[in-house]
């Protein structure tokens, strides 16, 4: 994902966001283009889909599959990629730091909506 789930104005007052997925790397589950509805107040769990700031700035879609401690000690998650031939995930940048997770994905609503529960696990 390249834009949506910005954090911003909105994000102090806003509950809900919306994402575009760029690239393949979140295959079979979802594709180029697919429009996904989050929640910047849902904390994520095990299995869900979220949006999240790497450290070099990059927001995409990746699914959380494990909390994981930062070298700093602070709290982060483990975020992989479901094709884990396409794309760079927490394999090979690390844990996310918690703070950095903008959104979880509640459903995929563009091409056909899909609630998030479905989008869950693999």
């Amino acid at each position: 994902m390249k834009r949506g789930m910005e954090r911003g104005p909105a994000h102090a007052t806003g509950r809900f966001g919306v994402a575009v997925v760029r690239g393949q790397s979140m295959e079979p589950t979802l594709s180029d283009g697919d429009r996904l509805l989050g929640s910047y107040r849902a904390r994520p769990a095990p299995g869900s889909l979220v949006v999240a700031r790497f450290v070099d700035g990059t927001v995409a879609v990746k699914r959380a599959t494990e909390q994981r401690l930062l070298r700093s000690g602070a709290p982060g998650w483990w975020l992989l990629s479901d094709n884990p031939s396409e794309g760079v995930d927490s394999r090979h940048r690390g844990p996310v730091d918690s703070d950095a997770v903008l959104g979880v994905v509640l459903l995929r609503m563009w091409p056909s909506p899909r609630p998030g529960r479905m989008l869950a696990g693999r």
